[in-house]
Formats: structure tokens, sequence, C-alpha cells
């Protein structure tokens, strides 16, 4: 085969984003190690990778650290994201990549409401956010868990959501809270409403997981694969030509639980994974085992779990009485 004839190699970031489907990592990695390899290249002057060196990575990462003063896990991810480019799409093993240290990270205590606070925010929302604002709180789950629920993961029967290809691409089970369940069923009534007016306008169709859609190919307008929170609007699928909606994103409650921080003049920086942390850490309080937490939140290891402990909202710090209340009791006597 001639020079002319021959098949052209795909650019580099496409080789990134091939290798990254392949093994099913997430949109969000794909995004990021794409961005991080751009950045690298540009760097070091716009050479390939596979001509540059140890030294000059090194600068690299310490140049994120110390010029541009990028948090430790922001480093890691760009190393991580170094380390699939030679090992997944360049095929390089290269001894001295073991060599580069990753930055330390942080012990950072989540942030946890209070249970007068979680119903303050929880009363200042309506609707739809209030009501996924509730199941981040009530069921644990992440926001874009949340976000993308179908209509499948709801058990009315067994009152528990099933939550697929979580993170780290696991599937795990949670309780449906007993108190959502009737605001629920209104709401997914008002979504099966919304989907049949879809059909009748030739639309209804929604994104399926992997290759779900070559298997099975009327899935994608059938009830069961809905999702519960459904955007407003559609758009056109440019492969398929289907008329399809996405699920709401995740900044809409983002802003709406903004708003209702605000509103309530909490003076922690609350955000929507903030009811997470509620959650646990008020599970704890109750008096469940951490085991049992573990496995509702989905963490691969129990330390991780653990961080809760550091956070139960008991008398003082840790339930440990402080000597100056001692000393002030006793000086009365």
């Amino acid at each position: 085969m001639s020079p002319a004839t021959e098949p052209r190699r795909p650019k580099l970031l496409d080789q990134v984003r091939s290798a990254v489907r392949a093994r099913h990592y997430s949109r969000a990695t794909e995004r990021a190690y794409t961005y991080w390899v751009r950045r690298l290249i540009v760097a070091t002057g716009r050479r390939h990778p596979s001509d540059i060196g140890p030294d000059e990575i090194t600068r690299f990462l310490t140049s994120l650290a110390v010029d541009q003063r990028v948090s430790s896990s922001t480093q890691n991810q760009a190393l991580s994201a170094i380390l699939f480019l030679y090992r997944a799409v360049l095929g390089a093993d290269l001894p001295w990549l073991d060599d580069v240290v990753r930055a330390k990270r942080p012990l950072h205590l989540p942030i946890v409401l209070g249970r007068t606070e979680v119903a303050e925010l929880l009363r200042r929302l309506a609707g739809t956010h209030a009501l996924m604002a509730a199941l981040l709180y009530g069921s644990g789950l992440r926001l874009l868990e949340c976000c993308r629920l179908r209509i499948q993961d709801v058990d009315f029967v067994r009152h528990e959501i099933v939550i697929r290809r979580g993170k780290g691409a696991r599937d795990r089970r949670t309780m449906l809270p007993a108190g959502l369940e009737a605001r629920l069923t209104k709401h997914i009534a008002a979504v099966k409403r919304l989907h049949d007016a879809d059909l009748r306008a030739g639309a209804g169709w929604v994104e399926l997981p992997d290759a779900l859609d070559r298997k099975y190919p009327n899935a994608g307008c059938e009830w069961p694969w809905q999702w519960v929170f459904p955007a407003t609007r559609h758009y056109l699928h440019a492969a398929t030509r289907q008329r399809r909606r996405h699920h709401l994103h995740e900044s809409s409650l983002q802003r709406a639980f903004r708003r209702a921080v605000l509103e309530a003049g909490l003076p922690q920086r609350a955000t929507c994974h903030s009811l997470r942390h509620s959650f646990a850490t008020h599970l704890l309080e109750d008096g469940h085992d951490i085991r049992t937490v573990q496995e509702l939140l989905g963490h691969r290891d129990v330390t991780t779990t653990m961080i809760y402990t550091h956070v139960l909202q008991r008398p003082g710090g840790l339930g440990v009485r402080s000597p100056l209340d001692r000393l002030d009791k006793d000086g009365e006597r």
C-alpha cells in the first residue's frame, strides 16, 4: 500500500478519547483527560508526548502547584491523565512515571447541616427542585445520581431506589423514604403524561447506556427507560435523528439550592452534596452501624465513610466536656 493510500492515523486526542471509551470511563473523565493532555502539549512547546522526558513532566506538574496554585486533587488528576496517556494510549512502559510523586490531599471535614437547617432549606425549595433535594437527603444520592434516575430504578414495592453505574461504575441500592412516596408517585404520573404527549408528537426518546440502543432498538422510547426528572426541552440526536429529552441538568438544582442557602442565611457554604453528607451523619447519630451507611452511600472503602464519625452532632467536640466548663462550675461552690 502506497503512503498516499494508507489510512490516516487518528489524532492524539482522538486516540485518548477512544481509549477512555473502550474502558467505559465516564464522560467527565474523558473531558478531564483530554484537557490535561492538551495542556501538557501546549506547556512543552507543542511537542509530541513521546518526545517529552521526566524532567519536563515534573516541571509541568510542579508549575501547576507553585505558579497556578491548583489544589492537590487537580494536580493528581493531571498526573492520572498523563499516566493514562503514556500507558493506555502510547503503550509506553516508562519506569520514571512511577517515581513521579502524587500531591498529598489535605483532610477536609465535610459540611454537615443540622436537621432544622435541612428542613429550612427544603421548605425554601419548590416543585421538582424540592423533590430532588429531598431525595439527596432522604436517600443519600449524589447530585448526578439523582438527575440520572430512570423510571425502572424506583421500586415502590420494595421501597428502594437502585443507583445504576454510580461513582466507580458500581450499582447499589438505597432506601426510598416513605415520606416521599406520595409526592414521587404524583411526579412520575406527570412525567408519564409528558412522555405520552412526546410519543404522539413523534418524540419520546432518551439516551441509553452502553450499546443497548443497538441491542434493543425501541427501548429508548419505552417507559421504563425514561428519566424520572426529564429536561423541559427536546434535542435532535445527530446520528439517529431522534427527538430526545435529556435529564434535568444538575446546574438547575444547584442554582435553586444556592438561592435557598442565601435566603436562609446559613453561615456554611452548603451545596447539594452537603445533603448527602448530612444523610450519612444523621444516620450515624441515630445509631445505625457504619457498614450499613457505607453500603447506602456506595463507598468502596469503609475508611471513606469513617470521616462522618468526626462530625457527629454530639455536645462539644467528640462528646468531650471542656475543662473550662468544669472550672467554672467548681468556682461557683
